[in-house]
């Protein structure tokens, strides 16, 4: 899932759950961990044909199929725990499990705040013995809004499997390029502590249900 020829990249929307298009080839990363913490670990790798960086989150919490499924379809609640997200609303629901949403992200001054469209798509197998979770950004849906960087660029994945009735072992991979001008500090600020924050708050949500 290499991305080229991108102006800035950034993983401010982890989690915009995040849930992403398969990206299966970690073998074109260098992972290098940022932080591991509470059962979570998070990694960086450099891009080809880009400056900044992508994310993998390897993390087990407490939680089943079922628990995660419902705050993953729960768009409006994704600003209780995904880090740095201040609105989603749901835009087209394909099916239960398939639906396409609008996301808006807070940017520090100067800089204009980001929004984006992102279809989730959510499968199992017949057992189920996994989960995945794929995601990308829609062109065209809605027209840009004055004031806003629109995404140009996202693409992520999680694939979830259970060890243990009661536990949750997920793998998640990001890229995103915010578009516009941004500094690969402010990026690259964000990929190091944006997904660790993200599914700190996973791990709490899980709980309360």
């Amino acid at each position: 899932m290499a991305m080229k020829n991108r102006s800035s990249t950034i993983t401010t929307f982890l989690l915009i759950p995040c849930f992403l298009f398969g990206i299966s080839a970690n073998a074109q990363y260098a992972w290098k961990l940022q932080k591991s913490k509470n059962g979570i670990n998070g990694y960086t790798s450099e891009v080809s044909g880009s400056s900044f960086k992508a994310v993998k989150v390897d993390c087990t919490h407490g939680g089943t199929y079922t628990k995660l499924i419902a705050l993953l379809t729960n768009v409006s609640g994704f600003s209780k725990w995904i880090y740095n997200n201040k609105r989603s609303q749901l835009l087209k629901k394909n099916s239960q499990y398939d639906f396409i949403y609008y996301s808006k992200t807070p940017m520090p001054f100067p800089f204009d705040n980001r929004d984006v469209i992102i279809r989730m798509q959510l499968k199992t197998d017949s057992l189920p013995k996994f989960l995945t979770i794929n995601g990308s950004h829609q062109k065209g849906y809605l027209p840009e809004f004055p004031g806003l960087q629109r995404i140009p660029h996202y693409k992520a994945s999680w694939k979830v499997t259970m060890p243990t009735a009661g536990t949750l072992h997920i793998v998640y991979i990001l890229e995103v390029d915010p578009g516009g001008s941004l500094p690969s500090w402010l990026a690259n600020s964000f990929a190091e502590k944006g997904p660790f924050n993200t599914f700190s708050n996973l791990a709490d949500e899980l709980k309360k249900k």
